[in-house]
């Protein structure tokens, strides 16, 4: 007979510190949600910022970011796909302060063939993309006796998703073929907006007024991060930014008009002094002099620090700077500590690798990349916790911000 296996009895998650983590501003999202606002109303008085939480939230937790912006006063939300959108809606139903009427919540992907249950069980609105979605939307609202909620997508030069040229026409030819839906948002997606020079942002805009007055329904929505500063032709009813909200700089090229929202801090676990001219890291990429002292943090590529970006930029160590040396590894970075005070560097220490000293647009150009790649790819290993502006006190993931006055939702 054999013997039973006795199964130990571990704790939920250990106590210990975490090695690295994300600290989020809930106050500067909220801040930076209201400067886009008031940017829209300076010419439009009723213009409204949604909130776009695809990616997890850019990578900082829709459960977190979503909430905070409905409270800001977003008027709906987007993500990618059902699954997102599922999350989200259970993520905004917890909410302390969750919103009576609840935030509309978008799915960008669109509606797939079977998903029609799921989208009305979350209570989610499909973005339609084309003539499948709008079928399969007419026809989940013939079965339930009314005419569904949706935001129709039309293409005017991004030739990714939405409503084609021929689409386009066959709606504006046959408007009849959209009564089976309810319209609240209609939109488009801007190619160039960062490139403020670029032509093909007049031509959409062009061609998303000819959309507007031949088959526009419920706010008009076009203008993304970047587009919310090509002037208000662009802003109409509705903007839908996504990085801006963030802090990722919208203007390119130009002072960064947004507010800091992410602060990526790690932990050092060891210090050495080299006491010969030996290499640093893989690949012996780095080179030390005798009497180097080099500090090893708690992070690296598995946590989304981006292995192009090796031996580039600098950390702060308690308000000192330390250049990174040599190679990024999977869970490690090194950087040099020389130049610091023996006595701030030593084990535990925390190190600030994106932060008011250097924020994620600096790091995407070390990296050859762009900040939204960085921003999403922060790992899932992080800690996530809430800071207050100004102040470094840490709270609890879940302490929720003050409330404020909503708008009516779309």
């Amino acid at each position: 007979m054999s013997t039973p296996v006795t199964t130990p009895a571990f704790p939920a998650a250990p106590a210990a510190p975490p090695p690295a983590w994300i600290e989020i501003d809930l106050a500067a999202l909220a801040g930076n949600h209201a400067r886009l606002t008031r940017l829209m109303r300076v010419h439009n008085p009723a213009a409204e910022v949604a909130g776009v939480v695809k990616a997890n939230g850019y990578g900082l937790g829709a459960d977190l970011v979503g909430p905070a912006l409905a409270r800001a006063g977003a008027p709906a939300l987007f993500v990618a796909h059902l699954a997102e959108g599922a999350a989200l809606r259970q993520a905004l139903a917890a909410d302390p302060y969750q919103l009576q009427p609840a935030r509309p919540v978008y799915v960008l992907n669109g509606i797939a063939e079977g998903e029609a249950d799921d989208f009305l069980a979350f209570d989610l609105r499909p973005v339609l993309n084309g003539p499948d979605d709008l079928h399969r939307w007419t026809c989940a609202g013939r079965t339930r006796g009314r005419p569904l909620p949706a935001a129709l997508h039309i293409d005017t030069g991004m030739s990714r998703l939405g409503f084609d040229e021929a689409g386009f026409a066959t709606l504006a030819a046959h408007p009849s073929r959209l009564s089976g839906v309810d319209i609240r948002i209609t939109m488009s997606h801007l190619a160039c907006a960062d490139d403020p020079a670029h032509p093909l942002n007049r031509r959409q805009l062009d061609r998303f007024r000819a959309v507007a007055a031949a088959i526009g329904r419920g706010r008009l929505s076009l203008a993304n991060s970047s587009g919310l500063f090509l002037g208000p032709d662009f802003h109409f009813d509705l903007g839908r930014p996504g990085v801006a909200l963030y802090g990722i700089n919208p203007i390119p090229g130009r002072a960064n008009p947004m507010a800091p929202v992410v602060h990526l801090k790690a932990r050092v676990l060891q210090v050495r002094t080299i006491d010969s001219f030996e290499s640093v890291g893989y690949g012996a990429a780095a080179r030390a002099r005798p009497g180097m002292r080099v500090a090893t943090l708690a992070i690296g590529y598995a946590d989304g620090w981006p292995w192009s970006a090796a031996g580039k930029g600098e950390v702060m160590i308690a308000g000192h700077r330390a250049p990174i040396l040599g190679r990024v590894s999977m869970d490690l970075v090194t950087v040099d500590v020389s130049a610091l005070p023996p006595s701030l560097i030593h084990g535990g220490a925390v190190a600030e690798l994106i932060g008011g000293h250097r924020d994620i647009d600096a790091l995407a150009e070390d990296a050859g990349t762009i900040g939204y790649e960085i921003l999403t790819r922060l790992g899932r290993r992080y800690a996530r916790r809430l800071v207050t502006s100004g102040q470094t006190q840490v709270y609890p993931i879940g302490v929720p911000t003050p409330q404020t006055e909503v708008d009516p939702a779309p």
